[in-house]
């Protein structure tokens, strides 16, 4: 009978050579018991005489004495065991998919009840009677039933698989132990059965974790997908009403061409038809004294033609049409005009059109920015929520590491950008004089710094209250048609990009392109010097409101 079915304070009436039931148990001089096969089996193959429990050796093989005590016990041990397997099942049952089936039935076969593994087989209850009552059957290891008998046997001793030997991570009988394994470290299959299976829970708690973020990325990547899909429908509709409204104002300005060039052909003709009008007048009024002339020069009647010459030598009163023509419309110039108009108004629908929509469109990656009082300047002030700076009177006494900005008035955003997109707006209304934009982390942070994106600085600034400049390389003058109360920043790492937009305009102010970003990227504020009061307003960073 296996030691497994039993509880362990019956573990003394177990041999501890073949971990069973003791049989014909028997004493050593240093008191240990085992079974009389057990130990004469470990003595006859051994070289020495050594007790396998305590290792005492012995010059002489030892006497075995007959335990009485321990074999009345082991009796009574035995009797219980076979009145607990009598009881564990008062029918015969029908074996489920599953269950291991009794190797003796030739019929219907019945759910095993033990498994024997001297006899590898398993047994129902009818067919285990034998093993619980007869005397050569008793002694044989029963544990629960389970499938491939022959794989939990040693093939080298036949004896059953019992130990765990740390050493060689094998699996081996209690002969092995002694045997073959001398040095080794072993444990109960037990004790190992627990740590692997602690191993393997934790393994499994690893594979569901690593499962999760997968299915976490998987709704990560479906969310893109869907944001995609949202983004080139709407993408997709304002490229409709803009082509829509591009087409109606082509439609517009050659419906308007035409007519120019219509209304110029009209008066070009109504102007030809007057002097054709007046010349065939007059070529009316001069037939008419041809006609005269003609008759008075056939006349015979030398008094009348000498008393008529005089009146029709005289040509009626015409026009001198020499310098007349009449005005040739410049069409080319009506064309250049009305392309010149068709480009400024599509300039005009643009700016109309497309900087709203991409200003809503940048403005769905807002994130919320605050300031980072590690990075600022001495003499910065902070609130205490983060959102808002100003330069005081007073330098503050402040550790000066590596972070920290140490002579011109600036700070950074806690926040850093590795990827992706991200959009943030700052309130510069009241405001002379600052810069704005994003930073690369390795920048220079202490003595003078040049604003520029060789050194890792894509800003813009407001000097003097009117000039505004992007701090390329080189700096550009910026045009603005009103003076922006907030501007949003924008970037887009990926693909290089960093523009400024007037919020409340919805206007490009200038835009950073073929970026090359290779590190984490902070968001940039200075309030710049007060200059006498005039530009004491703090830089504030307000929450993104799309319209």
């Amino acid at each position: 009978m296996a030691a497994a079915n039993y509880h362990r304070s019956e573990d003394q009436f177990l041999c501890s050579i073949c971990l069973d039931v003791f049989n014909d148990p028997v004493s050593t001089s240093c008191g240990h018991n085992f079974c009389k096969n057990c130990i004469t089996e470990h003595w006859n193959t051994s070289d020495q005489y050594k007790c396998p429990m305590c290792k005492k050796v012995f010059n002489t093989r030892p006497e075995l004495h007959v335990n009485t005590l321990l074999s009345g016990m082991v009796g009574q041990f035995r009797d219980k065991a076979q009145q607990e397997a009598s009881s564990s099942s008062s029918e015969l049952q029908e074996s489920k998919p599953g269950e291991v089936l009794c190797d003796v039935c030739t019929g219907t076969k019945q759910k095993a009840l033990k498994s024997c593994l001297d006899c590898l087989v398993s047994y129902c209850e009818t067919h285990l009677e034998p093993h619980l009552t007869a005397s050569r059957l008793k002694r044989h290891q029963l544990i629960d039933p389970v499938e491939n008998l022959e794989d939990r046997m040693c093939t080298k001793h036949d004896k059953p698989l019992e130990l765990f030997c740390k050493t060689d991570q094998t699996c081996v009988c209690m002969l092995c132990s002694v045997l073959d394994h001398q040095t080794h470290k072993f444990v109960p299959l037990k004790e190992e059965y627990e740590e692997k299976k602690a191993e393997l829970e934790e393994t499994e708690t690893e594979i569901q974790q690593m499962i999760q973020k997968r299915q976490l990325k998987i709704q990560e990547i479906k969310h893109s997908v869907d944001l995609s899909k949202d983004d080139a429908d709407r993408e997709m509709a304002e490229g409709v009403r803009v082509f829509t409204a591009l087409k109606e104002s082509v439609e517009r300005g050659q419906a308007e061409f035409i007519d120019t060039i219509e209304k110029k052909l009209k008066t070009t003709e109504k102007q030809a038809e007057a002097f054709i009008k007046e010349l065939e007048q007059e070529i009316c009024e001069l037939m008419k004294r041809s006609t005269e002339v003609q008759q008075l020069s056939r006349s015979e009647d030398h008094l009348h033609l000498i008393q008529r010459v005089q009146s029709v030598n005289f040509a009626p009163p015409t026009k001198d049409w020499t310098e007349v023509n009449v005005c040739q419309p410049l069409y080319e110039e009506t064309v250049r005009k009305a392309v010149a108009q068709l480009e400024e108004t599509l300039s005009e629908e643009m700016k109309k059109l497309l900087v709203p929509a991409e200003l809503k469109r940048v403005q769905q990656y807002a994130v919320d920015v605050t300031l980072d009082p590690d990075t600022a300047h001495p003499n910065l002030i902070l609130s205490e929520d983060g959102k808002q700076v100003h330069l005081g009177d007073v330098r503050k006494n402040l550790p000066d590491n590596p972070e920290r900005f140490s002579l011109c008035a600036c700070v950074l955003g806690k926040q850093s950008f590795s990827s992706g997109r991200f959009y943030f707006e700052v309130q510069v209304k009241g405001k002379t004089e600052w810069d704005l934009g994003v930073v690369r982390e390795s920048i220079n942070r202490k003595g003078p710094i040049t604003l520029s994106p060789q050194k890792g600085f894509w800003t813009i600034c407001l000097r003097n209250g009117n000039e505004y400049k992007a701090l390329d390389d080189p700096p550009v003058r910026l045009s603005l048609k009103c003076r922006p109360e907030k501007v949003g920043v924008f970037v887009d790492y990926e693909e290089g990009l960093v523009s400024f937009y007037d919020v409340d305009s919805a206007a490009l102010m200038y835009c950073y392109t073929d970026c090359s970003f290779t590190e984490k990227l902070f968001p940039y504020f200075s309030p710049y010097l007060n200059k006498g009061g005039k530009n004491s307003a703090p830089l504030i960073l307000t929450p993104v409101s799309v319209k």
